[in-house]
């Protein structure tokens, strides 16, 4: 297939082809191709509220991207049928919530904005991120406002069904009872022994299990590969940075610091757009500036003033800047202010400002003999980046190019190596571990082509590329080569089966009242008395622990016996012999705190769970690829 690919990847229609899809790429955009595709179809309906086609494009990608790197391990339609079911659910909560009243208010979203963290540099909010943030996500500022609105009041609405469960005291008490009961028993344990060692197992019995266990004898499918390895690290040995460079690179960045002052201001805005004029507007700050002169605090009038709300709940701070951040106006008033002085009005394109510079920090820079060091290794990094990235290029397309491994050898002077055998599942190296490098080796181009794989990128810094060396199909591991270990599988298996046998002739001697003493100490087994024995108890064995808890309590004086086999096949024979219920009296306060919060979440799942069946129950929803959820 790949072969293939090269052959006819050179051809004078194959790069017709290509140069009419790049030109009609850059005529039209990606964008407008892709939305034809995707244009205005309605794919379902929810209440007469229609879902487009490009809303379930947008869902499946979040879906996917949710998903991880396991992805391509599930079918499309299920995912898109994951993606819809999604998109009704929401549009079925948003509808009730605003059937209920509820709404969002524009301080909660603008709150909600300023504190998300991806919209923050240095932990303060910062306008333009938040645009490129948003935009990353095919939105606009007023899409994500949307968006977000959406989202806060379903969140509102789940909330409100969450906070609603209660607990009543009967409830606690009988999960109290189950939570703190506790049981008096005794047990012996009859272990796996010798008692086989006198009887052989027959040469029949052997064969039969390896002939009816196919599976347990077959040597999976293996491969060896050749590999070469591009390790970022073993570049820097090829790089040496001289004195010169780091004293021109140390001027550059002493020269940078020095002129990069940061400035800290605060503002008072009133907006332009309202009823108010420009110079209405400019009166009016020019009144406040009177009354800032005259003593009173800015961040009391700019709360009362000003219509950034967001910057004025912090006295009107707006944060650093280094000459480029503000609006023009403002970075020309703040070169004029002394700390802690107030501009007179200023005009941006949003609106009047007074501006108070809060903040003056002049940049200094250490000697050369400080930063030396530091300078040097980054020059090194720097310049082993770009030979690792430019060979990374290089090695992929030798990779393609070639056929094998030895023009990669030639060119790049990577070392030939040779792996272990391995399986589909990885092998035990670091390479070969790996679940890329093992996927590369079994794949049709490695393995039935005999084609170098594609470069394999392990890590930030390391790079490999396969070559098949030897293939080991599936095959029976011979019969002789594996009758002693089956031997000893059947052996193993007549001592759990006689282990079991003497417990249930134990146990049948104790239900028909016998004395079985001698029979004890004949075995060499004894009982074991536990009392006050609680389900999550750590100092009796795990398996016995929950046995006995699955005994229903015995009726009178009389104890209840069960016996069972433990996953090491030993057989247990328990004697129950009473059941105290727990009492919410003695459960401690925080252990209380946590059940009854527990109780009460799963309440409230439970209530906002019946919602949503009662809304998609009560909806009609009509729609392609809707199933069993159709009308």
């Amino acid at each position: 297939m790949l072969q293939t690919i090269r052959d006819n990847s050179q051809g004078v229609i194959a790069k017709v082809i290509i140069g009419f899809i790049i030109g009609v790429f850059a005529l039209f955009g990606a964008e407008s191709i892709i939305g034809g595709f995707l244009g205005g179809n309605n794919v379902a309906s929810v209440n007469g509220e229609e879902i487009t086609e490009q809303e379930l494009a947008q869902s499946l990608q979040s879906v996917m991207t949710q998903m991880g790197a396991n992805v391509q391990d599930f079918d499309e339609e299920l995912l898109r049928e994951i993606a819809l079911g999604q998109l009704i659910e929401d549009r079925l909560l948003m509808q009730a919530a605003q059937d209920t009243g509820m709404t969002i208010s524009a301080d909660s979203l603008d709150r909600q904005i300023v504190r998300t963290p991806q919209f923050q540099v240095g932990g303060r909010f910062d306008s333009e991120m938040a645009r490129r943030t948003m935009a990353a996500q095919g939105m606009t500022p007023q899409t994500y406002r949307a968006s977000l609105a959406q989202q806060m009041m379903m969140s509102q609405l789940a909330n409100a069904y969450a906070s609603s469960g209660f607990v009543t005291n009967q409830e606690i008490q009988r999960l109290a009872a189950l939570e703190l009961q506790s049981r008096d028993f005794r047990y012996l344990s009859v272990p796996l022994a010798n008692r086989s060692l006198g009887e052989a197992i027959p040469a029949e019995d052997i064969r039969a299990y390896y002939d009816n266990n196919p599976a347990e004898f077959t040597a999976p499918e293996q491969v060896s590969v050749n590999y070469v390895v591009l390790d970022k690290n073993q570049i820097f040995n090829e790089v040496d940075v001289d004195e010169t460079r780091v004293r021109e690179q140390y001027e550059e960045e002493r020269d940078a610091a020095v002129a990069n002052i940061e400035r800290r201001a605060s503002h008072i805005l009133w907006e332009l757009g309202g009823d108010a004029s420009e110079q209405e507007l400019l009166t009016v700050a020019a009144d406040v500036k009177a009354r800032l002169d005259a003593g009173e605090d800015f961040g009391e009038l700019a709360r009362e003033f000003s219509d950034d709300v967001v910057s004025a709940e912090d006295d009107g701070d707006i944060g650093y800047t280094d000459g480029s951040v503000f609006p023009a106006a403002l970075e020309q008033a703040l070169l004029n202010l002394e700390v802690d002085q107030v501009s007179e009005p200023v005009v941006s394109e949003f609106g009047v400002h007074l501006v108070k510079l809060t903040e003056y920090d002049a940049q200094t820079y250490p000697e050369f003999e400080e930063v030396a060091e530091r300078i040097e290794r980054d020059l090194n990094s720097t310049e082993v980046d770009e030979l690792y990235f430019s060979r990374l290029e290089t090695l992929a397309n030798l990779a393609f190019e070639n056929f094998d491994l030895q023009g990669i050898n030639d060119e790049l002077g990577l070392e030939i190596q040779q792996s272990e055998f391995f399986g589909r599942s990885g092998g035990s190296t670091n390479i070969t571990s790996d679940e890329r490098v093992a996927d590369a080796a079994f794949s049709d181009d490695v393995l039935m082509e005999e084609l170098n794989s594609e470069l394999i990128e392990l890590s930030d810094t390391r790079a490999v590329v396969v070559h098949l060396r030897e293939h080991r199909p599936e095959s029976m591991i011979p019969f002789e080569e594996v009758r002693a270990e089956i031997a000893v599988t059947l052996r193993g298996q007549r001592e759990r089966e006689m282990a079991r046998e003497l417990g249930e002739e134990l146990l049948a001697a104790l239900e028909a009242g016998d004395d079985i003493s001698a029979r004890l100490q004949s075995e060499s087994l004894s009982w074991i008395e536990r009392e006050d024995v609680r389900r999550n108890q750590a100092d009796v064995n795990t398996e016995i622990v929950r046995n006995v808890f699955q005994m229903p309590a015995p009726e009178g004086a009389e104890p209840l016996r069960q016996g069972f086999s433990l996953n090491n096949g030993a057989y247990v024979l328990v004697e129950l012999q009473a059941v105290e219920d727990g009492d919410a009296a003695n459960m401690p306060e925080q252990q209380r705190q946590q059940l009854t919060a527990a109780l009460i979440e799963n309440q409230g799942r439970m209530s906002f769970d019946a919602l949503l069946r009662n809304l998609q129950a009560e909806a009609d929803i009509s729609g392609l690829a809707m199933g069993a959820n159709a009308p």
